[in-house]
């Protein structure tokens, strides 16, 4: 397909082909959420050995989103995405069969490495698909949507597996759709490479795995057990590497990323919003899950259930931001969004232990509309700001970005939230009480009844004080974002199909491969 020619049936069809890992990728980082009880019971896994079950998956994915995008531009997305589906498959009956922690530890990092390569290839392979701008939009606006309804689904998808089947199955359900991934993608999906890719940097990778690792491990040490010297030594580390790293792709003769890419301010830009985005998203939905749970004693099943209402507002948002920003500068469209999210905190910070669903609901369901409205467009300008040879490696940028909002989301939100949390507590209330919520119920269970109502009405009530407070914190950081979005990314668009450089007008690997 030429560059100015849009797309038909066979290409929509194909972008339904590729919603099928997006689904299953995005589903497994929350489909656990129900299953370590199960799990634990089952294989006798330890503290730890629970951190890194559940860890280990994003830590892997996280690490290798730059080597995974990098590779597929030279080596074709559809292989790789091909080669994923097999890896995701296999390694999702490992998990599922898994005879000890250590098998599901090692079954879940394999996970990463399938997750890895499919995420930038499904996004890289729509940007070679839709070079239309208008159908790309309408394309990457769906891709947003799958990814977050995966996220949203996956406990739900979770809960009702384990109500009547092993834990087990949380991960056996992927394996089919990898089955008919694997039947459909050689008929449907194009192949697409990038025409001068050169050799692959092993020296990068190993670099970005050096860089993206520690940081990310240290600031989820940091959320988790509070402040100590071991994490921030891996944090400055991972800085050091990241410095050399950039070095590294400045005088490669085949840099992994193209560092002019971060000179076009709709890429860059965009970049930035996506992260803010995804800190707030994950920040919130830390608090919104303790509180549906914790405070007003839904079970895990239904409070998953109920964290799919807002579904109904959301489902709307990513074609709602596609259209208006088909009329007006996107830019603008954006900082509205923030705002539309910014609102979102606004309600939530009237929450109140005694609150009715309704008004917890709607604050969720401004909030997540308005940021999904953001990451939709957020991400068709960095796709689309770049030629279709380096859709790869951008994408991959892209989804690094996310990796770090989310986790700076639980880090700093979560900071904040324990600090309010404390502050309102009484002084001379029982160490794991001041621990939080969660730990507080826990104590209340082996109290005396009156005495364990107390305990849980003021751990409840501090706990929501810190949510408010939160809300409070990511109202303003959402507003400001709104105003530097607008001004920075003003007349913005993304850019119209690159023109090829000096003889590359005709060379056959710039067309899609059969």
């Amino acid at each position: 397909m030429g560059p100015t020619e849009r797309a038909g049936r066979k290409e929509w069809i194909a972008l339904g082909v590729l919603a099928l890992p997006l689904l299953l990728v995005s589903m497994d980082v929350s489909v656990l959420y129900f299953a370590v009880p199960y799990i634990s019971a089952d294989l006798g896994v330890s503290a730890t050995e629970q951190l890194w079950i559940f860890d280990i998956y994003g830590f892997v994915l996280a690490g290798l989103l730059i080597t995974m995008g990098s590779l597929g531009d030279r080596i074709g997305r559809r292989r790789l995405l091909i080669f994923g589906a097999v890896a995701f498959g296999l390694a999702s009956v490992a998990a599922a069969y898994a005879q000890s922690p250590e098998q599901l530890i090692a079954a879940r990092a394999v996970l990463g490495i399938g997750g890895a390569t499919l995420m930038p290839s499904t996004l890289a392979l729509i940007r070679n698909m839709f070079h239309d701008a208008e159908q790309r939009a309408k394309a990457i606006a769906f891709w947003s949507a799958v990814m977050m309804g995966g996220i949203s689904l996956g406990p739900v998808l979770g809960g009702f597996l384990l109500e009547h089947f092993w834990w087990g199955s949380v991960f056996l359900i992927n394996t089919p759709a990898m089955l008919l991934l694997l039947v459909l993608a050689p008929m449907l999906l194009p192949e697409f490479k990038a025409p001068t890719g050169g050799r692959f940097d092993l020296l990068g990778s190993l670099l970005s795995l050096a860089a993206v690792l520690p940081v990310i491990w240290g600031i989820k040490e940091l959320a988790a057990n509070g402040a100590s010297a071991l994490p921030v030594v891996a944090i400055v580390a991972g800085l050091m590497f990241g410095v050399m790293f950039v070095q590294r792709q400045r005088t490669a003769a085949y840099p992994m990323i193209e560092l002019g890419m971060f000179r076009n301010m709709a890429f860059s830009g965009s970049l930035v919003a996506n992260t803010v985005g995804t800190l707030a998203l994950v920040g919130n939905a830390v608090f919104m899950t303790q509180y549906l749970q914790l405070v007003h004693g839904l079970s895990p099943f239904k409070a998953a259930l109920w964290s799919l209402a807002p579904s109904v507002v959301v489902g709307g948002a990513a074609p709602l931001a596609t259209s208006l920003a088909r009329r007006i500068d996107r830019a603008y469209v954006i900082g509205g969004a923030f705002v539309l999210a910014a609102s979102g905190f606004g309600v939530l910070t009237q929450v109140r232990p005694d609150s009715s669903l309704a008004v917890v609901l709607t604050g969720a369901a401004l909030l997540a509309a308005g940021l999904v409205m953001v990451m939709s467009l957020v991400t068709e300008a960095i796709v689309g700001s770049v030629a279709p040879e380096r859709a790869g490696s951008a994408s991959a940028v892209m989804e690094t970005c996310s990796e770090f909002g989310g986790a700076l989301g639980i880090a700093v939100l979560g900071s904040i939230g324990t600090a309010a949390y404390r502050s309102d507590l009484p002084s001379d209330v029982a160490a794991p009480v001041r621990e939080g919520l969660p730990a507080a119920t826990a104590a209340a269970a082996h109290l005396p009844a009156q005495v364990a109502e107390t305990v849980l009405a003021t751990a409840r009530h501090a706990f929501t004080h810190s949510m408010n407070v939160v809300a409070v914190v990511g109202c303003v950081l959402l507003l400001v974002t709104a105003v530097v979005a607008t001004t920075t990314l003003r007349g913005t668009a993304p850019s119209p199909e690159p023109v090829p450089v000096s003889g590359e007008e005709d060379d056959p690997a710039l067309q899609p491969v059969a």
